[in-house]
């Protein structure tokens, strides 16, 4: 597949399919969106929120969470607020996350059975990283927005100026609930 890619890529560039793409650095719209890594989100996202190539910055894991203070997550948005101009942060969640019900247990036996030792696990723990935790989903999407949105709002870095909205998108037809 990689080397599919890579193919397309040199077409892409040699017929400069990049030129309608060109922008800056610094995100239009003064906007980052905190989103989930789903392949439906994809294209639907941007799309149903009226985004296009440069209007924000779009920052997406398993879930579309902050599960600790100084995770990737919360350096990309302060990262985005103090070097890129972000006024506003959506926390965007969707319906149907496979992230939902996720739990270390499922993953420990896929890891084991691909060959992760015991002892790795161990030592990962020893150093202090709670799996249980790190890997954990949640149960119930909209407290876990209301959940990252207060992380992120009450982090001790974020100016509270910041204005930091929480919703649920529906995976097949785009529309937005707002979680209060």
């Amino acid at each position: 597949m990689t080397d599919q890619i890579i193919a397309y890529n040199k077409k892409f560039v040699a017929e400069k399919g990049y030129e309608k793409y060109i922008t800056d650095k610094y995100p239009d719209k003064k906007l980052a969106v905190l989103s989930c890594m789903d392949t439906r989100l994809t294209e639907l996202l941007p799309a149903a929120l009226g985004l296009k190539n440069g209007d924000a910055k779009i920052i997406k894991n398993a879930g579309g969470l902050v599960i600790s203070a100084f995770d990737s997550a919360m350096r990309s948005l302060i990262v985005a607020v103090y070097e890129l101009g972000v006024e506003e942060i959506m926390v965007v969640a969707h319906s149907h996350c496979g992230a939902c019900h996720m739990s270390f247990d499922h993953f420990h036996h896929e890891m084991i059975a691909r060959g992760v030792k015991e002892e790795t696990l161990g030592t990962i723990r020893q150093c202090g990283i709670d799996l249980n935790h790190w890997l954990e989903g949640f149960k119930d999407t909209p407290e876990s927005v209301r959940k990252t949105v207060e992380t992120i709002k009450t982090h001790p870095l974020m100016p509270r100026d910041i204005k930091v909205r929480g919703f649920i998108i529906d995976s097949e037809t785009g529309a937005l609930e707002e979680i209060l």
